[in-house]
This record gives structure tokens, C-alpha cells and sequence, in this order.
């Protein structure tokens, strides 16, 4: 793939990541002149690996560990056992008046909390929840934006050792009642309404219905998110045993009690997509999470105390547990909720401008969605403190690459990452002393042992498989809610390859030691028995101007599978029998005649998850005739529909 930005010699002797690389080198007593060099020691050697990075970051443990990997199976592997912390502890260990958040919202609307108000407002925020009785185990769920509150109230419950849960104001009914119901939450936390795409949406009679429904709340703290200046505070007397965030906080001399924890005492609750089932319940503990978070974004991503990192998510994706982690490092979060592309579709390039972002992060729909509308910020903007831009969701395009170094900025590490929910974190990411090559991630993680294989495990180079990680790390979920013998856990991710993570991407390792990830395993195409991952047609389709986006399924056909893809055209735009050549034409030119779609359909929008996922495989079970498991999961399940009854694919 064609080297797109190499790293000046002075960016890569400032970097964390090679001022850790130096401390492994004095502590291991080896050479370790490079990346690869240093990630090939931090798989073999994986105790000397973690130990080292939790001295490094000075983690502190209330109790030592006994050791750093106890028993090692996957499940079941033993981190820094017998260890006791406290998550929360580690990102209030800045006390100043440096700027910790920034928040920017849809309205105009503009705060911000420096370090020291952030430990007072956290003090507060506890001394109410003690108040309430909320303690070491207990679940608060979290129906919130993504706002400074939100961040105060998720350290203020973490600290008391109690666990935190969140789901986007966006998500319908069923959807929060398919995650909170089954973790019975004792305390909410919500808003009386939020604003997106220039519309304000009241969340009061969606509250009330939850309430209802969910028998285990004993109350609810309501933000008035929405009130504006002097308003005055929301009616909220409908709702039961609930009270409004101002009477809720309570302000004390006393200072912030840092619960201690085991290593694994449950931090997260997080959610799978929801698509095909009941939403799985995935717990993260205090210690690997931390410990993990620490590494992406000191080491991998180059953040410092005197960055302001970005990343456009809301609460009910794993990109905003991540980002919060920042405050372990003492940089300044830039925090947003609403719409990006609104009132314009640059507006998040304004906010980069504006509020002097050094990391932004985004997804990799956004990138594609700017090159399309012809945004050009490297001439409309000012970005001269980006340093980082960071894209996830889905595999970024390759022209993406390429646009983000033509027309956004040339000097910028551009850092595709991939992981999941699944470990709250990533596999492949970013690196700033490493180049960038069109179309890949930049390097594996430190400490995962990451491979692509065949369907029987063996290892596979430059050529595309399942990916796997052929070791435990300390970020792999505690288990699932409700999972009590582990079987759900188990055949979540261990079934398949015995004592081995397999996480269900497909893609390939290249010879830069970069990753490039093809789609989801389960949304492979196999025409004639060929595999094809999804974004391997979508990298060529979404090079034709007309085509805004699109999405591929394999149809069952004539005891065979045929590929279809369906086009979401620009505005004015019709597909005729010259854009289906066009198209067709463009995939067979730079693919193989099976990526050719067997037959391409237009359809008006495409189905995605809450947090920007296309679903694949609920649009193949609904051109299939099958149902879908929970559509609440979807920001806009009505789509669907474009899919259902289509007579161009009926069976002859």
C-alpha cells in the first residue's frame, strides 16, 4: 500500500511510545530498537510487558498484587491477582486549575470544568449518592448525553466501587428496557430531554415508561439538559421518586472516598449491538480497563496533559468510556452532543478550529461523508494544533485515507483502530512513531497477540482470515450479566478455537506489519465458496461520485449465495443501467468477478446501529423473510422496510 506520512525523527523521540520502548529496553536489559522489535517482546513476554506499563503509569494499588498473571486460560485468566484499586481514582489524580472538560453542544451551548472543579463536583455528586444508599456493587444505570454531568456522576459512582451502565437519550423504549431491565439497576440517572439535528426531543414520558417497567429503580436524578440560562427547572412530577440534579448534589467538606476494589471488581456494564438477540451484558472490571486505556491512548495515541482530544460518540458506544480514560493522563476532553453534521456538515471541523483540538476522533462514515460533500478543511480551516486523527466504526476507505492527507491536513498521523465493545478497547490502532500506508491500520496492539487464520487456527500471512488473539490480556470482559456457570461468555468468543479469543473481524496482517479488516466475520459474502469481506466491495462502490453509501448482503440463491448491494445515491441521482455498469465495472477493475454484485438495488437510506454501524445482518434476515431480532438498537429502523418484500429478489 502506498506510504501515505512518515513521523519525523524528533515526533518519535518525543513520543510516549518510544520513551516506554527506552524503559523496557533498561528494565529487560534487551534490545528493542523498534516497534516491532518492542510489540514482538510485549506478546512473548506478556508478565515483564504489564508489569512494566502499570509502573510506568503509577498505578496505584491499595494492596499489591500477589503476582501479574496468576492462572493463564482463556476464560478464567488471573491479572494482578489479589490487587486492589479504584478506576476513578486514577482520573482524578489531577487537582488544578488546568482544564479538564470542554463541552460543546448542538444549541451554542458552551461550559467548562477544570480539574479542581471537576474533584468538587464529583465530592458533591457522591456525598448524594451515599445519601441514596448507593454502594459498592449496586448498578446506575445511565439514560444521559454525553455531557460534563454524565462524566461526574459515572467517577462519582466508579469511586464508591458501584457500577455504571449508559445508553444514548436516542435509544427507544425497548432498546433501554433490553439493557437496563436485565441488569436491575438500583438508581437512574437521566435528562429531561436532549437537542439533535435542530430538534429538541423531551425524554420525560420515555422515563416514565421506564420506571414502570423496570422494578428494581428506587429512584431517578433527573439533568435539565435542556433548560436554558435562568429557565426555569422541567416539570418533572410525573415521573416517580425522582429529583432534579441540583437537589440531588450535596455540598460537603468531605473529600471524594476512593472505594477499593479488586482487580476485576465490575467498573462497566456494556452492551452488544442488540441486533440478533437480547443485547449480551458485558462486564469490564476497575483494573484492565484502566490498565488498557492507558496504553491506547498515552502510548498509542501520543496523548499528553497538554492535549484536547476529541472523539465524536455518544453514551451508548464504547468510544466515550475510552475517551473519558483521558482524564487519567490529565488532558483536556472536548466533549459534544448532538448531530455532527449540524447545522452544517463541517461543523466539527469548526469545533476542531475552535477549541484547538490536537486529537480528533471520529468515524470513518464522517470522513467519507466530508470528501463527498466536497469539505476541504486543510483551505477552510485552521487545524494547526491537530496532530492525531483518529477513525473507527467501520474500515475507514482507502480514498479516505488519501483525502484526509489531500485536503485535511498533510502533517497528521492518521490512525484507523479496530476493536470492539467486546474488550472496551482495540486490537489494531494507531502508532506515532510508524508510518501510515494507505488503507491499514498502523500496528497491533502492545500485549495482544493478535493473528488472522483459517478455519482450522493456523496463522495466515498476508492473506485474509478470521482474526484471533492467541493470549489473555487484562481488558477481556469479567463475563456476562446473568451468566452465572460462564457457558454465555464461553461461546460468546472462546467456542470456536479452544484457549483463544476469536473476535469475529475478518482481515488480513500485511507485510508493513499493519492490519487491514475486511468486515464482520458473520457478514462474510461466499459466492461459489469464495469469502469476501463486506468492505472490500464498499471501498470500490463508494468511489463512484453518485454513490453517498452503500450495503452488502449475500442472498441464499439457487443453493448457491449471490452478492447484492444496495446504493444510497445523492440527492437528484437515479440508478439506471449506466450507474449499475458504472458500478459493476469499478468493483470487477479492482477486485475479482466474484465481488461483482450479482444484482445492485436503491434504496432511500440505510439501516445503522445508535452508534453508526451499518447492520448488515438484520438487512440479510429481512431480504431472507426472517425477523429481526430487536430493532430498538437502530437509529432508524424504519429503513428496514427498503429491504422487506423486494420483488427484484424474489425466488423464480
Amino acid at each position: 500500500m502506498a506510504l501515505l506520512w512518515t513521523p519525523s525523527s524528533s515526533r518519535v523521540q518525543s513520543s510516549n511510545m518510544d520513551d516506554f520502548r527506552r524503559k523496557a529496553e533498561q528494565t529487560s536489559g534487551l534490545s528493542l530498537p523498534g516497534y516491532p522489535a518492542l510489540y514482538q517482546w510485549s506478546v512473548d513476554q506478556r508478565t515483564a510487558f504489564w508489569g512494566l506499563l502499570a509502573d510506568h503509569f503509577d498505578i496505584k494499588f491499595h494492596q499489591q498484587p500477589d503476582t501479574v498473571l496468576g492462572k493463564d486460560r482463556m476464560p478464567g485468566a488471573e491479572w494482578f491477582h489479589d490487587s486492589t484499586l479504584n478506576y476513578a481514582e486514577h482520573l482524578l489524580r489531577r487537582q488544578d486549575d488546568h482544564t479538564a472538560l470542554i463541552f460543546r453542544g448542538e444549541k451554542g451551548q458552551r461550559h467548562t470544568l477544570s480539574y479542581q472543579q471537576l474533584h468538587e463536583s464529583v465530592a458533591q455528586a457522591q456525598a448524594g449518592l451515599r445519601k441514596l444508599g448507593i454502594s459498592k456493587g449496586d448498578r446506575v444505570a445511565a439514560f444521559v448525553p454525553n455531557c460534563p454531568e454524565t462524566v461526574v456522576l459515572m467517577l462519582a459512582a466508579t469511586a464508591l466501587g458501584a457500577v455504571w451502565s449508559s445508553c444514548s437519550p436516542d435509544f427507544g423504549f425497548q432498546g433501554v428496557l433490553d439493557r437496563f431491565g436485565q441488569i436491575e439497576p438500583t438508581l437512574l440517572i437521566t435528562v429531561d430531554g436532549y437537542y439533535y439535528g435542530g430538534k429538541s426531543i423531551d425524554c420525560r414520558t420515555k422515563i416514565a415508561e421506564i420506571q414502570q417497567n423496570i422494578a428494581s429503580l428506587k429512584q431517578t436524578v433527573v439533568i435539565p439538559f435542556t433548560v436554558q440560562n435562568d429557565e426555569p427547572l422541567p416539570d418533572i412530577s410525573e415521573l416517580s421518586n425522582s429529583c432534579h440534579y441540583s437537589d440531588f448534589l450535596i455540598a460537603n467538606e468531605q473529600p471524594i472516598h476512593f472505594e477499593p476494589v479488586s482487580f476485576n471488581h465490575p467498573l462497566f456494564i456494556m452492551y452488544s449491538s442488540g441486533t440478533t438477540g437480547v443485547p449480551k451484558c458485558i462486564i469490564h472490571g476497575h483494573g484492565g480497563t484502566l490498565l488498557q486505556h492507558l496504553k491506547e491512548l498515552s502510548l498509542h495515541t501520543d496523548l499528553k496533559p497538554e492535549d484536547r482530544i476529541f472523539y465524536f460518540t455518544t453514551c451508548g458506544w464504547m468510544m466515550w468510556n475510552w475517551l473519558v480514560s483521558s482524564l487519567a493522563v490529565g488532558a483536556t476532553l472536548v466533549l459534544y452532543d448532538g448531530s455532527p453534521t449540524y447545522p452544517k456538515i463541517d461543523s466539527l471541523m469548526e469545533l476542531a478550529e475552535q477549541e484547538k483540538v490536537s486529537i480528533f476522533g471520529t468515524s470513518a462514515k464522517y470522513i467519507a461523508a466530508l470528501e463527498k460533500a466536497g469539505v476541504k478543511p486543510k483551505q477552510s480551516h485552521n487545524l494547526e494544533h491537530l496532530k492525531t486523527i483518529l477513525s473507527t466504526g467501520s474500515p475507514l476507505l482507502h480514498e479516505s485515507f488519501e483525502y484526509v492527507y489531500r485536503d485535511i491536513k498533510e502533517n497528521v498521523c492518521l490512525s484507523s483502530i479496530s476493536g470492539g465493545t467486546d474488550i472496551v478497547s482495540c486490537f489494531a490502532l494507531g502508532n506515532p512513531t510508524l508510518p501510515v500506508h494507505r488503507g491499514e491500520l498502523q500496528c497491533r496492539g502492545l500485549g495482544m497477540a493478535v493473528e488472522f487464520v483459517d478455519d482450522s487456527g493456523k496463522p495466515l500471512n498476508q492473506q485474509k482470515g478470521e482474526l484471533i488473539c492467541q493470549h489473555s490480556f487484562p481488558s477481556m470482559p469479567v463475563g456476562f450479566w446473568s451468566d452465572p456457570d460462564g457457558s454465555k461468555y464461553h461461546k460468546a468468543y472462546f467456542a470456536r478455537f479452544e484457549n483463544t479469543w476469536a473476535h469475529g473481524d475478518y482481515g488480513e496482517l500485511t507485510k508493513h506489519g499493519g492490519v487491514i479488516i475486511h468486515g464482520r466475520a458473520d457478514a462474510v459474502l461466499n459466492p461459489g465458496g469464495v469469502r469476501i469481506g463486506t468492505a472490500e466491495i464498499y471501498r470500490q462502490v463508494e468511489k463512484v461520485e453518485a454513490v453517498l453509501e452503500s450495503i452488502a448482503i449475500g442472498q441464499e440463491w439457487q443453493g448457491d449465495v449471490r452478492v447484492v448491494l444496495f446504493v444510497k445515491l445523492k440527492d437528484g441521482q437515479t440508478l439506471n443501467e449506466a450507474l449499475v455498469s458504472q458500478i459493476k465495472s469499478t468493483v470487477r477493475a479492482n477486485t475479482t468477478p466474484r465481488h461483482v454484485p450479482a444484482i445492485i438495488l436503491q434504496v432511500t437510506d440505510i439501516p445503522r446501529t445508535i452508534s453508526g454501524k451499518i447492520v448488515e445482518l438484520a438487512v440479510r434476515e429481512v431480504v431472507h423473510g426472517r425477523p429481526v431480532a430487536s430493532t430498538d438498537a437502530l437509529a432508524n429502523p424504519e429503513t428496514l422496510d427498503f429491504f422487506r418484500d423486494r420483488s427484484e429478489l424474489s425466488l423464480p
